[in-house]
């Protein structure tokens, strides 16, 4: 009987409130989609760290007037150099066909890039990726070559900016957070004080407060909820239509996000939605209820 008489209260407190429960709703989905994009970003961002820093080289490019003797001279040092665990040599033809699958998603980059604007290179795995510094102090300025680069460094800088990304969209989530917080607390207390009189009846009956307060605890919850729900079909669509779909050609270099990784998002955010939303309502009403 009570728990039937407390649904019943949960459901004409959202009839009775419906403009701002929509609002409440509204805001906690906006917030939890940013909060679960930042969490998928995060966790992609150290996938893409382990893929790629296990398959990360050394570049070592030749000039363009570089000589057969000088490129056999250089392959026998790097055959015997106790710091390089693996190497091969491309030639310019491989580049630029290499270059041609990689890009081919690009074709006006492919067309502006003509065949011997690539140098020849050697591509050097190391023991150590932490030893760049002594291959490239051995290596730089060799006849015939041109520059030693560490594809490493260059991943650094990519995965910094991803990072950066990562840190705004987790600010942005924890400012909806806040806001979304303060419409809850502001919502319970508006349904609180349209029913004020009954809640003054039920403690006047010597009513727990826990009975007073579960319909407006239960309100919150189902705001956060429905709002949880919303931002993982938000991250849903996001991962068919912008991933998958729009930005696919951008992201084609980028290691998949797999659905596994979006739909465990679900239960996550619902989680965090009932219990944020239901911590915040019980908050609100106990300072509402004993004045």
């Amino acid at each position: 009987m009570r728990f039937k008489y407390v649904l019943s209260e949960v459901m004409v407190g959202l009839w009775r409130n419906v403009t701002m429960t929509v609002a409440m709703i509204i805001t906690m989905a906006v917030s939890l989609t940013m909060l679960g994009a930042s969490l998928v970003l995060y966790k992609q961002i150290e996938a893409m760290k382990g893929y790629y820093f296990e398959r990360v080289e050394v570049s070592i490019f030749l000039k363009n007037d570089y000589t057969d003797s000088q490129q056999q001279a250089l392959a026998a040092q790097l055959h015997t150099d106790p710091l390089v665990k693996d190497m091969t040599f491309e030639t310019k033809d491989e580049a630029y066909k290499k270059f041609q699958v990689q890009f081919k998603d690009a074709p006006d980059l492919v067309k502006a890039t003509k065949p011997d604007s690539l140098p020849a290179s050697f591509r050097v795995k190391l023991k150590d990726p932490k030893q760049f510094d002594q291959i490239a102090a051995t290596y730089r300025g060799k006849d015939g070559v041109d520059d030693v680069l560490d594809q490493q460094r260059l991943l650094s800088k990519v995965f910094g900016v991803l990072g950066a990304a990562q840190s705004m969209a987790l600010a942005v989530a924890i400012i909806q957070g806040i806001a979304a917080l303060l419409l809850v607390g502001n919502t319970i207390q508006v349904a609180a004080y349209s029913r004020r009189r009954e809640v003054a009846v039920m403690k006047l009956v010597g009513a727990s407060n826990w009975f007073i307060q579960s319909p407006f605890v239960l309100e919150a919850m189902f705001a956060g909820i429905i709002g949880a729900l919303v931002a993982s079909l938000a991250l849903i669509g996001a991962k068919l239509w912008l991933i998958d779909g729009t930005l696919k050609p951008l992201t084609s270099l980028l290691t998949p996000v797999g659905w596994g990784r979006i739909l465990w998002m679900t239960p996550i955010l619902v989680g965090i939605g009932a219990v944020v939303s239901g911590v915040t309502g019980w908050v609100t009403l106990r300072f509402y209820i004993k004045k």
